[in-house]
This record gives structure tokens, C-alpha cells and sequence, in this order.
């Protein structure tokens, strides 16, 4: 998987403290719901790209079984 671009977003309190309330609804981090709202926005106005990797599930990734080198 590519690497994932970094930005600074600037906002005003207000709406960042109803994005973190909303993302804790959703049981998502304050910067997945800014990832899933800006993919709806894209989707909805037809200009989502098609190489766009699917946003990653909720949650702890997977773990990964140990190697047999692994202790």
C-alpha cells in the first residue's frame, strides 16, 4: 500500500470538537471521519478517483501471525 499523504488542517474549534463528537459516535478517529466524509463528498460529486485504495476498516489491524524466525 502506498504511503499516506500528511496535511495540516486548520479548523475552526467548533467544528473540530462536532467532528471528534461525531467520530466517537461512528467509533472512528477524528481523521477517518474527515477521510470518510471528503470520500462521500468525492463519491456523491462523481469525482472519487478509481485508483483510490478502499478506506481501511474500523478498528486494530489485524495481527499478523509470527515468522518462524520470530521468538
Amino acid at each position: 500500500m502506498a504511503e499516506r499523504k500528511k496535511i495540516l488542517l486548520r479548523l475552526d474549534p467548533a467544528v473540530h470538537d462536532a467532528l471528534a463528537r461525531w467520530a466517537g459516535d461512528e467509533l472512528r478517529s477524528t481523521n477517518a471521519q474527515i477521510e470518510f466524509l471528503l470520500r462521500r463528498a468525492l463519491a456523491e460529486a462523481g469525482r472519487l478517483p478509481s485508483a483510490a485504495a478502499p478506506m481501511r476498516r474500523p478498528g486494530r489491524p489485524p495481527a499478523t501471525e509470527p515468522s518462524d524466525d520470530q521468538p
